[in-house]
């Protein structure tokens, strides 16, 4: 090769190495680095669903039902909680039909006590989807929720409230064998719905749609406007002004001919109204009645089992008083009830109101839980009313209710639930049990920290009933005991008798309960009222501040500032009526 050739070769050569050098330098992706960005990337995600998550009773499921919602990461936390409801109702669907297969698969060999389970779980199913539908369109809006938290917090408590009631249905004898097809999914439920009230705290101080018509109060009925349910100066959209003093006024058998009550529907044992029977008169009624419709029940005695389903809303039973309009029954659960279906009244339609009536289960003491009274009526009130019963006579299941001047008799456990509830300026009168058993005035049911529930006893009379009164030495009888984890109850500005052991409450079983129970006595007078020789529970306290006890009043607990005044009930919001 001459000197020429060898001169040519290195120019070509020279360049060539430069430029594979120079490709060697160039970043390329690899399945190495692409690998390690896809893991950043999802582990970036993973954070964002942790954080989302902090704070929930069950963060893995929390996690992972995030995880899965498509694009989570470009989500406002509003619109992971709707996914998650999303999944939930699902869910609630997938379990109703699992229930279905229950009844459907065993339909010959259902004992009179599972065939009501199911029947319980059905209708609670059910309850909980339109529950859950009505959170998700009270969060829709590109800015945020148009309904105010507490109620997206009230709909979310009851809807985790029905699935223990479900199981519960399933929890003696053979029937566990039945529960063992559907617990699970419901326990699924249950923690979805703990989760959502979690997140729902997070988001609850941020901003959302304020109306624009929230501002000076108007005294003309044509200017006020239906305003998430309620008008500009409270009152419920299906409330006319001139139906808002209807319970201030006489019945219309002491009215005379000239009543100024508008009744819809007349009940009489004697046959001169529409209807002989309660049942036959609510079943008469409109469904989903944006208007109050009034059945006036007479004097008498109506042996019958009623029921106002979910359809029926804003119901009104308006009685002859106290011991005059009776309704009696005595489902029990020794007879195959389960507690939820042995109730003489449910009303479960939202805005029901009952003034001047006696309801009774005249099962007694021997027959066990046997309830009076079961209201998962949203936004429900029971004026000038008696319940009377043994175990289990008052049933404020779920929602918001109001209880005012109302006499509850019972022995244990008698006023139970989990609704968000006061009973104001009523009268507790505890029975004489069972030998050998104890008086407990009540068993409230809070099963979640976040849920805003509980039983608020203000300015009560808590005491004996004539039987128990002369042998109060031979039973004791205590204010309370925790049926769930989180029992909330407390008593306060009322008159306790002496009748009360002096320890005031009573374990449900051994140390369950007693760190998250929230018991608490405020300012009560009477004998019974002494607190030094108190149970030392971690979670029972002496309220000494009255900011703490107004928490529990009708403006706070249940929200009674926006619904009752429509209804002619007196009341007051706060803890005293100065």
């Amino acid at each position: 090769m001459n000197v020429t050739t060898k001169t040519k070769l290195i120019k070509i050569l020279i360049p060539t190495s430069i430029t594979f050098i120079i490709i060697l330098l160039i970043p390329k992706p690899t399945f190495e680095t692409s690998t390690k960005s896809h893991h950043i990337h999802t582990q970036n995600h993973l954070q964002l669903a942790e954080s989302h998550c902090d704070g929930t009773l069950y963060p893995d499921l929390c996690i992972s039902t995030i995880s899965s919602i498509p694009h989570f990461h470009k989500k406002s936390l509003t619109e992971i909680l709707q996914d998650i409801i999303r999944v939930t109702e699902a869910e609630v669907r997938a379990s109703e039909h699992n229930v279905s297969d229950i009844e459907s698969g065993n339909r010959h060999s259902l004992t009179r006590l599972q065939h009501y389970a199911v029947k319980d779980c059905l209708e609670l199913l059910g309850d909980t989807i339109d529950e859950l539908e009505t959170v998700l369109d009270d969060l829709a809006g590109q800015c945020g929720p148009t309904r105010n938290f507490t109620d997206i917090g009230t709909y979310l408590s009851a809807a985790m409230t029905n699935q223990y009631t479900c199981l519960e249905g399933f929890a003696g004898g053979s029937s566990r064998t039945l529960r063992k097809f559907i617990q699970n999914g419901l326990f699924h439920i249950s923690q979805h719905v703990s989760n959502s009230l979690a997140i729902l705290k997070k988001i609850s101080g941020t901003n959302h749609c304020k109306n624009k018509n929230h501002g000076s109060l108007s005294n003309n009925d044509d200017d006020l406007e239906d305003v998430n349910g309620l008008d500009r100066v409270g009152f419920p959209g299906w409330m006319k002004r001139k139906d808002r003093r209807l319970l201030q006024s006489a019945p219309p058998s002491a009215a005379g001919n000239g009543s100024s009550i508008p009744v819809d529907l007349v009940v009489a044992k004697d046959g001169s109204g529409n209807f002989s029977s309660i049942e036959e008169a609510v079943s008469a009624a409109p469904n989903r009645s944006r208007t109050r419709f009034v059945i006036y029940i007479k004097s008498g005695v109506y042996f019958e089992n009623v029921e106002v389903e979910r359809l029926k809303s804003n119901i009104m039973f308006l009685g002859d008083g106290i011991g005059k309009t009776i309704i009696k029954a005595n489902r029990n659960v020794v007879d195959g009830y389960t507690t939820f279906r042995s109730a003489t009244l449910a009303v479960v339609g939202p805005g029901f109101i009952a003034k001047g009536i006696t309801v009774e289960n005249t099962a007694g003491p021997t027959k066990h839980q046997a309830v009076a009274l079961r209201s998962n009526s949203d936004l429900s009130a029971f004026y000038q009313c008696s319940f009377l019963g043994y175990q289990d006579t008052l049933y404020p299941h779920s929602l918001r209710q109001f209880y005012r001047e109302c006499d509850i008799y019972g022995t244990i456990d008698f006023v139970f639930g989990n609704a968000a509830v006061v009973l104001q300026n009523c009268n507790l009168y505890a029975r004489e049990p069972l030998p050998r058993q104890k008086n407990i005035y009540t068993a409230q049911g809070r099963e979640d920290p976040n849920q805003n529930t509980g039983i608020s006893i203000l300015n009560c009379k808590v005491t004996a009933a004539a039987d128990l009164a002369a042998n109060k030495t031979a039973y004791k009888t205590y204010l309370g005991r925790p049926w769930k984890e989180y029992s909330r109850t407390v008593f306060m500005l009322s008159n306790i008798d002496d009748v009360v052991d002096p320890a005031g409450w009573l374990e449900w079983d051994g140390d369950f309960a007693l760190n998250t129970l929230f018991y608490g006595e405020y300012m009560n007078r009477g004998p019974g009222s002494n607190t030094s020789a108190r149970v030392s529970w971690p979670g029972y306290r002496v309220i000494t501040n009255a900011s703490d006890a107004s928490k529990f009043t009708v403006e706070n607990l249940i929200s009674g500032g926006e619904w009752l005044p429509s209804y002619g009930i007196p009341y007051y919001p706060n803890l005293t009526e100065n």
